[in-house]
């Protein structure tokens, strides 16, 4: 038998990242989203790289949904580059990372403070530079990880956005789903998405899609597919693939689909019988009835939460898929755990 590798560890190890967010931080996630909802700012941005702007961009569809409040991802490069005057009196920046410690980050976060932004840190390692300098900074509790390919990080970092945006926007549906989230993310931890595992493992290209809170996990499904299994892999919205994309659908080319109930299902669904028509190899991961073979979703109770559920039952699926390739999940070539960029 295979010794375990440090990212199937750390994936099995997200349930308990999650359970102890919530145990130390969950007042203080509440706290500070009816804080914003009393400050009522007229733009929200973000600051990450990498997955934890994946992370970002969950939080961007969740707060954009529930609030109707503007959120930009800012590029870390217009403070540690190009020095450009940001006008940010009032607005929010949250800075998301795993080590808080890439130089562009840090400038960027010191950038909108200094312009009037109140600044938010979530980040793994609490005694960071970005978790030190921020107004706000809370510990995502997922502990050490090793492998290069961060997977509990991110699904605490996704949590915590969640927990800020209801209590935000007084969604006491939303936080009563946060708070069985551990036991939902165990349950994904079984879901059976082996009918995915020959697909990917022979493919060279690949389509990951979904739609709002969805589409950050189909792009941070795309990016481990590059980073771990060295597949060529897109990530597109549900909406935007029928622009362009499409063209380079063929048989039995492999679409993963991230498909949550909410209001975007239903185009979802039309969406995926088009790719299907035109000869994709369709895998939808949905907890009703879609296009194609339906992988199993452990349902958390609330359709903006399930695509977190989604992407701990995928880091499963990559990290099999990865050594069926013949590499080793947790040293990708030429990639480093912590990549600090200016």
């Amino acid at each position: 038998m295979n010794p375990m590798t440090e990212m199937e560890r750390e994936t099995r190890e997200a349930p308990q990242a999650v359970a102890r967010l919530l145990d130390a931080s969950l007042d203080d996630l509440t706290a500070l989203g009816r804080r914003l909802s009393g400050m009522a700012p007229p733009i929200v941005a973000t600051c990450a790289r990498g997955t934890s702007d994946h992370a970002a961009g969950y939080l961007k569809y969740l707060l954009e949904i529930a609030t109707g409040t503007p959120v930009a991802s800012l590029g870390p490069s217009l403070a540690s580059v190009y020095d450009a005057p940001l006008r940010l009196r009032g607005a929010v920046l949250f800075t998301i990372s795993q080590s808080g410690q890439s130089p562009d980050i840090v400038a960027l976060q010191a950038a909108a403070r200094a312009a009037g932004a109140l600044t938010v840190a979530l980040v793994n390692v609490d005694d960071s530079p970005v978790a030190q300098a921020a107004d706000v900074a809370i510990p995502l509790q997922a502990g050490v990880e090793r492998s290069v390919a961060a997977t509990k990080s991110f699904i605490a970092a996704a949590a915590a956005a969640a927990t800020i945006v209801a209590a935000w926007a007084g969604d006491e549906r939303l936080l009563a789903a946060i708070r069985g989230l551990p036991k939902s993310l165990a349950e994904a931890l079984a879901a059976d998405w082996s009918a995915l595992e020959e697909p990917l493992s022979t493919a060279s290209s690949c389509y990951m899609v979904g739609r709002g809170p969805a589409l950050a996990i189909a792009q941070e499904a795309a990016l481990k597919s590059k980073e771990t299994a060295a597949i060529h892999a897109e990530a597109f919205s549900t909406a935007e693939i029928m622009h362009g994309p499409l063209r380079l659908v063929r048989a039995d080319f492999p679409i993963l689909a991230f498909l949550p109930e909410d209001r975007a299902a239903a185009a979802g669904r039309a969406a995926l019988q088009r790719l299907q028509a035109a000869g994709g190899h369709v895998f939808p991961a949905a907890t009703a009835d879609a296009p194609g073979k339906r992988l199993p979703v452990a349902a958390t109770g609330h359709a903006h939460l399930d695509p977190l559920s989604m992407a701990v039952s995928f880091y499963g699926l990559i990290e099999k898929v990865s050594r069926l390739r013949g590499f080793d999940p947790d040293r990708p070539p030429h990639l480093l755990k912590v990549t600090e960029t200016v």
